[in-house]
């Protein structure tokens, strides 16, 4: 059928309800490097108007920061909306949980002025759990990998990988099976943990302590579970709303497009937000990629633009660029575009927050990594094999520096000249406008370009 008669065979009620039900969108907040971008700023910008924040993958491994009236709040696994009275937090079904890290991740938050928080969040009963048994085995592993390899990952040691591998074999338990029959959960959780003790002998677990923590942990949250796949289709389908997704990691630790070994157990790009919540791709709307004005990486694994030098450690200590959750010192760079642009074609970013560019105020010059070289030759791709990615040169594109404080600029003429010319450079040479300039850590200090 052609379009016209298509149209008169749908009568015209029909169609009008087939245009107007696609529901609503949901925004996106997505790391655009190696983590650690400041996601947890643009969050939290965008929280203060949403209906429903979402966390879609990841565990307790994340860590953002928010500060707000002067108070720091630390979120792992609570999606950072949780701050904002008025909005319901949900933690999807690609999400991990450890259920102790939950709790005392509210409680120590509460103690801070965080109220009603335990009202305002929605668990999907199809997530899977992090057992503390997991944790003891993602340690083991990591010793495990650097006696044999001589190099570990650096994972965060919370579990998430090990949980995240139980899940693929099948024999992970989820929010349900602990809401369920106990006696069921009971068997199958020792089975699950003499699963691991015949790989790790070392691996001692009291069993009938975990299980009377674990049905103490079931009451507390079973008032907050729901069917997540239900409670998002009627958050999309029913009165307008603003729904935001809350990306933990981010693209370069992707477990498919990361530099894999050195990666998450997670996808943290966009295609994580429809699996890990139960959502079309149709009901996507803004891409929004978080990524700083220089580049940093956690743990061990390949860094182009890395400074091993008096700027990295500069970059370090005015950025203090430390591990939320691991309190590692960030190793630190120049920005790196390749990563950037690599970044936005897997998750077609929108617009583009760019953050922490204060941090660069002292600098005499800047560079910026354009493409990278093999043998004094362009490759036109970002590399997958990581030895290959270890031997690339870094090409780069030298700016003057500002040399002003840009921390009190509030708009975009406030800043110095030679900083929009960095900031233009960027968003050119990536083809996505730049909505957001970071000068600080408040709100405040958030300069929205349009």
């Amino acid at each position: 059928l052609d379009g016209a008669a298509l149209e008169t065979t749908i009568p015209q009620r029909d169609a009008a309800r087939l245009r107007n039900d696609m529901g609503n969108k949901v925004t996106v907040v997505l790391g655009a490097q190696w983590g650690d971008e400041g996601k947890g700023k643009v969050v939290d910008l965008l929280a203060t108007e949403a209906d429903v924040v979402c966390r879609c993958q990841g565990g307790n491994n994340a860590g953002h920061t928010v500060v707000v009236d002067g108070k720091e709040y630390d979120f792992h696994l609570l999606p950072s909306g949780i701050i904002n009275p008025k909005s319901i937090s949900l933690i999807g079904n690609g999400v991990v949980i450890h259920l102790p890290g939950l709790f005392e991740e509210g409680d120590k938050n509460e103690k801070k002025g965080l109220k009603g928080w335990e009202k305002r969040l929605i668990v999907s009963d199809r997530a899977h759990i992090v057992f503390d048994f997991h944790q003891v085995v993602d340690g083991l592993q990591e010793t495990e990998r650097q006696a044999q390899e001589g190099k570990n990952i650096g994972t965060t040691k919370k579990g998430i990988g090990p949980a995240y591998s139980s899940k693929a074999s099948r024999t992970g338990l989820r929010v349900c099976d602990l809401l369920g029959d106990f006696k069921d959960f009971s068997t199958r959780f020792k089975n699950l943990v003499h699963q691991y003790q015949s790989m790790y002998p070392s691996l001692t677990v009291d069993v009938e302590d975990q299980l009377k923590k674990l049905k103490e942990y079931a009451e507390r949250l079973r008032p907050m579970v729901r069917d997540g796949v239900y409670y998002m289709y009627e958050a999309l389908h029913g009165s307008p709303k603003k729904i935001l997704v809350e990306g933990a990691n981010a693209a370069l630790l992707d477990i498919d497009f990361g530099t894999y070994p050195f990666v998450t157990s997670s996808n943290c790009t966009v295609g994580g937000a429809c699996t890990g919540l139960g959502i079309p791709p149709l009901n996507i709307g803004d891409v929004f990629g978080v990524a700083k004005a220089y580049t940093t990486r956690v743990g061990i694994g390949a860094f182009p633009t890395e400074q091993l030098n008096a700027v990295g450690e500069l970059l370090q200590t005015r950025g203090h660029e430390v591990g939320v959750t691991t309190g590692r010192k960030r190793r630190c760079g120049w920005l790196d575009l390749v990563i950037v642009r690599y970044a936005h074609m897997i998750n077609g970013f929108t617009a583009i927050a760019l953050t922490k560019l204060d941090i660069l105020d002292v600098l005499d010059e800047i560079k910026v990594g354009v493409a990278y070289k093999l043998n004094g030759k362009r490759i036109p791709h970002f590399p997958a094999n990581m030895d290959v990615l270890q031997k690339v040169e870094v090409e780069y594109e030298t700016f003057p520096g500002w040399k002003t404080d840009t921390s009190a600029a509030r708009k975009w003429n406030d800043l110095p000249a030679k900083a929009q010319n960095y900031i233009r450079f960027i968003e050119n040479h990536i083809g996505v406008p730049i909505k957001w300039v970071g000068v600080g850590k408040s709100r405040e200090c958030m300069i929205q370009m349009f």
